[in-house]
């Protein structure tokens, strides 16, 4: 009796041991908080250049205002429709063609590839005052189309950007930021260059990684994606392939010496 009993309480203790190495094999949770080297107080010095800017390809919606209503409708494409965001259908948008250029009722071509909103609507305010075509006229641009794509271990999907200028970081805040499982410290930014595909590599938890890099600032169709962290990947396949760690065989290691000198005691 007194054999079982101790016999029972080594049994517990075994098993006791390979839960933890089961739960602890692949190591604990690292690299998970942001801007880890950043220093209290300190004040970072942040890419200027940062607002969105016109490609080939890209859709606005350009509203020219004035008093004289029946002269503006000349200068708008589906006249009628509401101005702002809400765009009434496609009709109403421009598409910047594969040479940079809109066509625009009256005022013809008009190169605005490389521009910002604020550019594009102080550009057709020149060309309708030098052109004597109105008076007093008032130009609006937005961009409603444009958008960037995350998947991964974060809020997968299309979103469309809240504002001109948004930074890595608030990109995956609108996401609903990365799951505790994303792995911080290589996220990947596809960016669309000329006819060219360019991968990016952006650590997260490095202050300067992230502020020195070229897509610190979110671009039109920016594809993001967060790698899973190792546990994650391991959990995910049918053996949890945790054989091929390091961490594994280490774990595998101490329990087998911690049975041995249980068992022969």
């Amino acid at each position: 009796m007194k054999y079982i009993t101790r016999f029972a309480k080594k049994l517990w203790l075994t098993a006791a041991i390979a839960a933890t190495l089961v739960t602890t094999g692949c190591g604990p949770a690292k690299d998970i908080i942001y801007l880890q080297d950043l220093p209290t107080n300190t004040v970072l010095n942040i890419q200027q250049d940062g607002e969105l800017r016109l490609r080939p390809g890209d859709q606005l919606a350009i509203n020219v205002h004035s008093r004289d209503q029946e002269l503006v409708k000349m200068f708008n494409l589906g006249a009628g429709h509401s101005s702002g965001r809400n765009i009434s259908g496609k009709d109403a948008l421009y598409t910047v063609d594969k040479n940079g250029k809109i066509d625009m009722p009256i005022l013809g071509l008009i190169s605005v590839e490389g521009l910002t909103r604020l550019e594009v609507a102080q550009l057709v305010k020149y060309r309708l005052l030098a052109g004597n075509l109105l008076r007093d006229p008032i130009v609006t641009v937005e961009f409603p189309e444009m958008a960037y794509y995350v998947i991964g271990e974060s809020g997968v999907g299309r979103h469309e950007f809240p504002n001109d200028k948004l930074n890595l970081l608030e990109a995956l805040s609108v996401s609903g930021d990365l799951n505790i499982s994303g792995r911080r410290t290589n996220i990947l930014v596809l960016r669309n260059e000329g006819d060219r595909q360019v991968p990016y590599r952006v650590d997260i938890t490095k202050t300067d990684d992230l502020y020195a890099s070229p897509v610190f600032y979110v671009r039109q169709n920016d594809m993001i994606y967060v790698e899973p962290s190792q546990v994650r990947a391991n959990q995910s396949t049918a053996n949890g392939s945790s054989y091929m760690t390091p961490g594994f065989w280490i774990s595998m290691f101490t329990f087998a010496t911690t049975l041995a000198v249980l068992f022969t005691k």
